[in-house]
């Protein structure tokens, strides 16, 4: 819980966007970065993703199109559904984002041996695969 904690602080997300060099509604950060890496991708599937309504998603990427850093396309599979791409005005956005992350790391792990760094990438991935594998469900009665 103290890790979600942290890394859902909205002071976390000031801090990489002024690391980063990007001046950005802080609500839209995380849309764009997820617009890049899993991109195109509709509204609806964005939204869940971010657990935010698809209409307030829908606003926020009209808004990130409006400032050049996404475009909206009707989906391949289905032409009623809009898919946010990167442009890549965007892409130079979430590159800097991704140096300032890189900084940010390697100082919180400066201390840290090699192995314990692997060690904690081997079980990340492993719990990653498992909430994936396993979502969260009612408790058995």
């Amino acid at each position: 819980m103290e890790i979600v904690s942290v890394i859902n602080r909205p002071e976390q997300d000031a801090v990489m966007l002024d690391a980063a060099g990007l001046s950005l509604e802080r609500a839209l950060f995380p849309l764009i970065v997820m617009v890049e890496r899993l991109g195109p991708i509709g509204v609806v599937d964005l939204a869940s993703r971010v657990g935010r309504d698809y209409t307030t998603v829908s606003r926020q990427i009209a808004r990130l199109e409006e400032l050049g850093l996404v475009t909206r396309h009707s989906g391949a599979t289905d032409r009623r559904v809009k898919e946010a791409r990167i442009t890549l005005q965007g892409k130079c956005a979430t590159d800097a984002v991704d140096r300032a992350r890189e900084t940010m790391a390697l100082a919180l792990f400066e201390d840290w041996s090699r192995e314990e760094f692997d060690d904690l990438t081997k079980l990340l991935e492993k719990l990653a695969q498992g909430l994936v594998a396993k979502p969260a469900s009612s408790p058995p009665n």
